[in-house]
């Protein structure tokens, strides 16, 4: 097989992810003939088609979904080495950065001021983890170069894992729920009410419905959400109970909005942490990052120390 060329790889990465040669040859600035010949000469060189027409509809074959991993590596790693060769005073590139809504809404502003001001030719991209297990799946495939991720501290290998701050979770609900005229709720008490939860695979949703189950507690009710700013004005409405990190209530439950509910809380200690993949080729913005990163959690002491 030939090698294959970066050219090559940059005009599938972009066919791959507009599905349309016509639009892909408009941002390359080719014309589509070339597109056309550029991913059939790669083709060839594997062996195998990467694209299939169904009707009008362009999509990725298995194989190109499969080599579409690859090529983000291959392309990322081309990009990282031509920086690490101009130095850092003209650091430039791509930090693919995985993080919850909550933090990015709540704790990655000044981090990201801060990291621009050092690094301002190095373009950040964040890409939404719903969950932990997505974010970890999306290191261990290449596709992030760092994860926020708020789980138990546990062994992470081949992840690099490392706590920031211990997250405090808090049940609210809204002013005037029954329930706020108990001076101590358990488990048993929650088993009529309606539950407001994060997307499957959020790590303290899993904590608490495995407690509830523990519990002998199987609640009737259960509302699922992707974002938790939904959630939050859910609980406002009246319409359940959530548990979510204090970080994103404490505000709320300041202003009256909502109340916080006294749980007895057997759960483990949660932490935000910081993740990336072990063998991953630490380029000196993907080290700065880290750096102010670890920096803003200490001085800001976000909610307390690990």
């Amino acid at each position: 097989m030939k090698k294959v060329e970066i050219k090559q790889l940059m005009t599938f990465k972009t066919a791959a992810e507009n599905l349309n040669f016509t639009q892909t040859a408009k941002m390359l600035n080719f014309a589509q003939s070339s597109v056309t010949a550029q991913i059939k000469t790669l083709e060839v060189e594997l062996g195998t088609p990467l694209f299939e027409r169904l009707g009008k509809r362009l999509i990725l074959t298995e194989a190109g979904r499969k080599f579409k991993l690859y090529a983000d590596k291959m392309i990322k790693l081309n990009d990282d080495a031509k920086m690490a060769i101009r130095g850092d005073k003209e650091a430039s590139g791509t930090l693919i950065i995985g993080a919850q809504e909550s933090q990015c809404t709540y704790r990655l502003p000044p981090i990201l001021k801060e990291f621009k001001s050092q690094y301002p030719n190095v373009k950040l991209v964040f890409k939404p983890a719903h969950s932990d297990e997505i974010a970890r799946k999306q290191l261990l495939e290449g596709t992030l170069d760092l994860a926020f991720i708020m789980d138990l501290c546990k062994p992470a290998d081949p992840l690099k894992v490392e706590p920031l701050i211990q997250d405090e979770l808090k049940m609210v609900a809204a002013p005037g729920h029954p329930l706020h005229i108990k001076d101590r709720i358990c488990l048993k008490d929650l088993e009529h009410e309606t539950m407001l939860l994060t997307e499957m695979g959020c790590s303290y949703r899993t904590i608490f419905e495995d407690l509830l189950r523990s519990a002998g507690v199987y609640p009737l009710n259960k509302f699922e959400f992707v974002s938790i700013e939904a959630i939050k004005q859910c609980v406002i409405a009246g319409l359940g109970i959530a548990l979510l990190p204090a970080m994103v209530v404490k505000q709320d439950i300041k202003t009256g909005q909502m109340m916080e509910l006294p749980w007895e809380n057997p759960a483990p200690p949660m932490f935000t942490q910081i993740a990336w993949h072990k063998d991953k080729w630490m380029t000196a913005h993907l080290q700065a990052f880290i750096e102010v990163t670890r920096k803003t959690f200490k001085e800001r002491k976000f909610l307390k120390k690990v």
